[in-house]
C-alpha cells in the first residue's frame, strides 16, 4: 500500500517558479514507478513527467519538456517536480502517481496503481 499527498502548489506569476512535492508512505515506494499528472478546468488528464524506480529514463511532455524537472529522493520518499518559467496553461491540479508498469508504457488515461488527492498551481499572466 502506498500512499501520496502532494504539496507545493500555489499562485504565481508567467515567468515564475514552482516545486512541488509528493511524499510517499509505504515501504514499497523506491520500487513504484512515479509521475505527474495534471487536469486543466474543462480540459482531459495530462501525463507531464516520470521518472522510473531507477531514476532514470525521465519522460515530460512535449508542453513542459525544458522547462519542467522531475526528480527523486529515495531516502524522504518524496517526488519533486520543479516547474520553469511557468505559463499560463500550465494552470491545473497536479497529481502524484504512483505504479509498477515502466513509465515507457504510461499515458494521459492510464489507470495508476495510486494517486494522490492533487495540488493546485495556478498561474498568472
Amino acid at each position: 500500500q502506498v500512499q501520496l499527498a502532494e504539496s507545493g502548489g500555489g499562485l504565481v506569476q508567467a515567468g515564475g517558479s514552482l516545486t512541488l512535492s509528493c511524499a510517499a508512505s509505504g515501504r514499497t515506494f523506491p520500487y513504484y514507478n512515479m509521475g505527474w499528472f495534471r487536469q486543466a478546468p474543462g480540459k482531459e488528464r495530462e501525463l507531464v513527467a516520470v521518472i522510473n524506480w531507477s531514476g532514470g529514463s525521465p519522460y515530460y511532455a512535449n508542453s513542459v519538456k525544458g522547462r519542467f524537472t522531475i526528480s527523486r529522493v529515495y531516502t524522504k520518499n518524496t517526488v519533486y517536480l520543479q516547474m520553469n518559467n511557468l505559463k499560463p496553461e500550465d494552470t491545473a491540479v497536479y497529481y502524484c502517481a504512483a505504479d509498477l508498469v515502466d513509465g515507457s508504457s504510461w499515458s494521459s488515461g492510464k489507470a495508476m496503481d495510486y494517486w494522490g488527492k492533487g495540488t493546485l498551481v495556478t498561474v498568472s499572466s
